[in-house]
């Protein structure tokens, strides 16, 4: 069975060279063709074709909010981002509106029709200049949150916390790691305070959490 495809793109000169591209292909058939947002979001729901090439700057709804509702309203249908667009905001916020793939418009045509055959098989695709940009983004983000939600504690209090979650004494922690008892009673107290727990049970749990210990709980 071949794949549907719906073209979206407000330039009609690319889409009728997609078209002609497309259709050379085995096992892959345009079903329709879109100049803008709005019309895209109709023809989906009518044909419920089995992947969207998605431009995203177009006239009357673009395509980010096009593919947001598609996805909302068609869930089963798999949207390629097809775009000259390579910058973050752009990139991040076709991935979160739901698309399976991103390319840019200068990419060489067998490698869209990778992307597609790869989305069908639920698989996501994104060309090489893409996935930089949104592993910088996870990376971002990752290290935002970690700075929000989790409290700082210096090297030495991660060391502490971890010999405390697996179950050492202050004093075989002062030995082990040559310092007072004194002062690991300090750094203890420090990592509660900052903690906002109180326990050596919710201590342990803090660090499994964090992966400072490999311990069971």
């Amino acid at each position: 069975m071949s794949v549907r495809i719906l073209l979206v793109d407000d330039h009609k000169i690319m889409r009728d060279g997609l078209r002609g591209l497309l259709e050379e292909q085995s096992g892959m058939e345009v079903v329709a063709e879109a100049e803008n947002g709005r019309k895209a979001l109709r023809l989906a729901h009518e044909l419920k074709p089995d992947v969207v090439i998605m431009d995203i700057g177009m006239p009357e709804m673009n395509g980010l909010d096009a593919t947001r509702q598609i996805k909302a309203d068609c869930p089963g249908i798999k949207v390629i981002a097809l775009s000259m667009h390579s910058q973050r905001q752009f990139v991040v916020g076709m991935i979160k509106a739901g698309v399976a793939g991103y390319l840019l418009k200068d990419c060489a045509f067998e490698e869209l029709t990778r992307a597609i055959r790869t989305v069908v098989d639920n698989q996501i695709y994104l060309s090489p200049q893409i996935a930089g940009t949104v592993i910088e983004d996870y990376t971002q983000r990752l290290s935002a949150e970690c700075l929000s939600d989790s409290p700082v504690l210096t090297p030495r209090e991660r060391e502490v916390l971890q010999l405390v979650a697996e179950g050492r004494m202050t004093r075989q922690i002062a030995n082990c790691l040559h310092v007072s008892v004194k002062t690991v009673e300090t750094h203890r107290r420090n990592i509660m305070e900052k903690l906002n727990v109180y326990s050596t049970a919710e201590l342990t749990k803090f660090a499994i959490r964090e992966g400072l210990t490999l311990l069971e709980c």
